[in-house]
């Protein structure tokens, strides 16, 4: 279920958990590896309490993130939070400071805004791409899918990564669609940087998201790099055929480099 290559931020946790949602073994994961919200709160997954609290103004002033049973999109919602705990209390801080500029912090239902929208956009569909070689980051980010996936197609699989941190886009790999498409944040990395081993890298990208967030950068979501996740090398067996990259509906030229 979890083949995809995709999945390899979470697998620490997937290789501790049954290959479905189960509310006691996140429960005791949870116990084991807690996450606190950006005011010190501790975080719980709870099923939605119908108390007629908005679902970020709970996180906010309960640390509680409704979690409905036995769905997948919840149940990686919470894995994501303690995967990137720092990341995803920064993130729902900065929905409570916009709900508390538009006076709605109480609720949580109030008119979202181009922030938030950008922060709901990164929590559903965000990834985190790095690479040893910046000019990977310069193809992707010129939407020169040919030239990244297929003429530099060693060297993507050698030396550049992505992190998905989008709940939604894991959900979405259980059975990945033409067209899967992540909004993300690219990243330089030194060549010794990809020899650490993944707890180490996720701590890392964990703290840069965290201070990216915290000091109001990604609030815009036409500035996220879009990027074909099912272009990338092993994602599906299809691409290995340089015709895959023809699909022009797919692979689509941008209007705009965007670092």
């Amino acid at each position: 279920m979890f083949a995809n290559p995709l999945f390899f931020p979470l697998t620490p946790l997937l290789a501790q958990l049954p290959a479905a949602p189960d509310s006691d073994a996140l429960a005791a994961l949870t116990s084991a590896r807690p996450a606190r919200t950006a005011t010190g709160l501790p975080v719980r997954f709870v099923p939605p309490p119908g108390d007629g609290l908005g679902y970020e103004a709970r996180i906010a002033l309960r640390g509680e993130v409704e979690t409905r049973p036995d769905n997948w999109h919840d149940w990686f919602n919470a894995l994501v939070w303690l995967t990137f705990p720092q990341a995803k209390a920064a993130l729902s801080a900065r929905h409570a400071r916009e709900l508390a500029c538009g006076g709605d912090a109480a609720n949580g239902h109030g008119a979202r805004g181009g922030v938030r929208d950008a922060m709901t956009h990164f929590d559903e569909c965000g990834a985190v791409v790095v690479a040893d070689d910046p000019s990977l980051l310069d193809l992707l980010a010129a939407f020169r899918w040919r030239e990244l996936f297929v003429e530099r197609r060693l060297a993507v699989a050698a030396g550049l990564r992505v992190f998905v941190f989008g709940h939604a886009t894991y959900e979405a790999l259980l059975a990945p669609f033409r067209g899967l498409t992540a909004k993300c944040v690219l990243t330089p990395v030194a060549p010794a940087w990809l020899a650490q081993p993944l707890a180490e890298q996720l701590a890392e990208i964990d703290a840069w998201l965290a201070a990216d967030l915290a000091a109001g950068r990604h609030g815009d979501p036409r500035a996220l790099q879009p990027l074909p996740l099912l272009g990338l090398p092993g994602v599906v067996a299809d691409n290995e055929d340089p015709a895959y990259y023809d699909d022009a509906w797919q692979f689509r030229s941008g209007r705009r480099p965007a670092r």
